[in-house]
């Protein structure tokens, strides 16, 4: 595996592979990388024949008063990780390869309304600042392919309607959540829980199964159903930020026109934000179809 600190060794290299006919997959990340993020590496290498990951904790993503200092940086295990998956390039910049002018003075792509919802809500800008990083990126390394966690389900949706909307020549795949066993949904920030909150957080992800079953037995009273989720996590000891129901594709309300249903929360346990989601077809005879194998 080799590893750039810099755009133009980074970009020579990848010329290189180019050159020869290779593909290239790309996974970004923030480091302090987890089961979670090796799924990514792996999806990515069934995908094309150079996977490129990117470590880069962006400042830009960061509120005034998130985490960003103590945010876990842990570069030589990431590494140790990154060379047993058979990662071929490693890009870990520092802060100045990418805002060589100060994150002031950057040209900043935005994706209106998808990024103004749930997350963005409660963390302005924060879209932003992922946007015009993965733009950066994807300029940077120029991958025919780039894998993403569903997870980040609005992330997500947002770097795929980029995507389309600048017409960049960039294939984006989700890949499914991992979990640990007891259904908590694998995330960096899963090591500020203490022991009991580390208990209680799998509540989130139990939370969301069961309303995605009352759903698929036709209870369609959403505002009920949202109400009765964030109570049980209050009780619980959560902060819930936000408990939706929303179309999949648009995260909107739910429509007649709703083909799959995407059932999202974030909630604060202790100082540690967590988020997580489930989704659910309305289109059951097309599953059936599948499943049958017609």
């Amino acid at each position: 595996m080799r590893t750039y600190t810099n755009n133009s060794a980074l970009q020579s290299a990848i010329r290189g592979y180019r050159d020869s006919g290779q593909t290239i997959a790309f996974v970004p990340t923030m480091g302090n990388l987890h089961e979670g993020h090796l799924d990514l590496v792996r999806k990515a290498h069934e995908l094309a024949d150079i996977v490129v990951v990117s470590i880069f904790v962006n400042p830009l993503q960061f509120g005034a008063n998130e985490d960003l200092d103590g945010y876990p940086r842990t570069l030589a295990a990431d590494k140790e990780k990154l060379f047993s998956e058979g990662t071929q390039v490693l890009y870990a910049p520092d802060v100045s390869q990418i805002y060589p002018e100060g994150m002031a003075a950057q040209t900043q792509v935005r994706v209106p309304d998808l990024a103004d919802t749930l997350c963005g809500s409660s963390r302005p800008g924060h879209f932003d600042g992922v946007t015009t990083v993965v733009t950066k990126l994807f300029n940077i390394v120029q991958p025919d392919v780039a894998v993403f966690g569903e997870k980040d389900f609005q992330q997500l949706s947002i770097i795929r309607k980029m995507v389309n909307d600048l017409c960049m020549p960039v294939r984006i795949i989700g890949a499914p959540t991992a979990r640990a066993d007891d259904g908590l949904a694998l995330s960096s920030r899963n090591g500020y829980l203490n022991n009991d909150q580390r208990r209680i957080a799998p509540l989130i992800h139990e939370t969301l199964a069961n309303c995605r079953e009352a759903i698929a037995c036709g209870f369609d009273n959403f505002l009920q159903l949202e109400s009765h989720a964030r109570m049980r996590l209050l009780q619980a000891g959560f902060e819930p930020d936000y408990f939706a129901i929303r179309d999949a594709r648009t995260l909107r309300d739910v429509t007649e026109e709703t083909e799959e249903i995407a059932i999202l929360a974030a909630a604060r346990l202790g100082k540690t934000r967590l988020i997580d989601n489930v989704r659910l077809s309305l289109n059951p005879v097309s599953d059936w179809g599948m499943l049958a194998g017609h």
